[in-house]
C-alpha cells in the first residue's frame, strides 16, 4: 500500500471499508461472548456498539454508488441506532444495579485490550481515506469512540479486580452509553449540516 491518501471511489477503499466491517463484526462477537461469561455490562454494551458500527460501515459500503440524499438518509438512520442502542445499555446497567453482578475484571481487561488493537486498526484504515462523506465521517466517529471506551473498560476492569464491586463495570457502561449517544447526536447534526450546505449550493446555482 502507499503512503497516499485514497481517493473516494477506489477500489482499495472498498476493500479498506470491508475490512473495517468485518473486524467489528468479529469484535461484537468476542465482546457479546465475553460479557456474557463475564457478567459484564460494559463488555455486553461495547458488543452492542460494534454491533451498530458494523451495520453503519455496511451502509457506508453501500452509499458509495448512492445519492446525497440516500447517504445522508443512512447517516441519519446510523445515528438514530445509536441513541437507541444508549437507551438499551441504560436499562441494563439499571437492571444490574437492582439485581447484582459479579463482573470478571480479567475478563475484562483481556477482551478490552484486543479491542483497542482492533479498534487502532481501524482508525488506521479509515483515516487515510480522504474526502469523507457523511456516512465514512460516522464510521470515523464510531471507531474513535470506540477506542476511548475500550479504555474505559480497562480502567474499569483494574478497579473491579482491586475491589471485587459491580459498580465500575456499571459506570463504564453508563459511560459507553453517553458516548454513544453524543455520537449519535453528532451524526444527526453532522447529516443536517451536510443537507443545508447541499441545499445553498443548490440555491445559488
Amino acid at each position: 500500500m502507499s503512503g497516499e491518501n485514497l481517493s473516494i471511489d477506489t477500489a482499495e477503499k472498498r476493500r479498506r471499508l470491508h475490512i473495517v466491517l468485518w473486524l467489528n463484526v468479529a469484535i461484537a462477537i468476542g465482546f457479546f461472548a465475553s460479557g456474557w461469561a463475564g457478567d459484564s455490562n460494559a463488555l455486553l454494551a461495547n458488543g452492542l456498539d460494534n454491533s451498530s458500527d458494523a451495520i453503519v460501515y455496511a451502509l457506508s459500503l453501500l452509499a458509495l454508488t448512492r445519492s446525497a440524499i440516500w447517504k445522508r438518509s443512512a447517516a441519519r438512520l446510523s445515528g438514530i441506532m445509536l441513541l437507541l442502542f444508549a437507551v438499551g445499555v441504560v436499562f441494563d446497567a439499571v437492571r444490574r444495579f437492582i439485581e447484582g453482578s459479579e463482573p470478571l475484571g480479567l475478563v475484562m481487561l483481556g477482551m478490552a485490550g484486543i479491542a483497542a488493537v482492533v479498534n487502532l486498526i481501524c482508525l488506521w484504515l479509515l483515516k487515510r481515506i480522504e474526502h469523507k462523506d457523511v456516512n465514512l465521517r460516522a464510521a470515523t466517529t464510531f471507531s474513535f469512540n470506540d477506542f476511548i471506551s475500550n479504555g474505559g473498560i480497562i480502567v474499569a476492569g483494574v478497579v473491579v479486580l482491586w475491589t471485587g464491586s459491580n459498580w465500575p463495570d456499571l459506570i463504564v457502561g453508563l459511560a459507553v452509553a453517553a458516548v454513544a449517544a453524543y455520537g449519535g447526536v453528532d451524526i444527526l447534526q453532522d447529516a443536517q449540516t451536510d443537507e443545508d450546505r447541499a441545499s445553498k449550493a443548490q440555491s445559488a446555482d
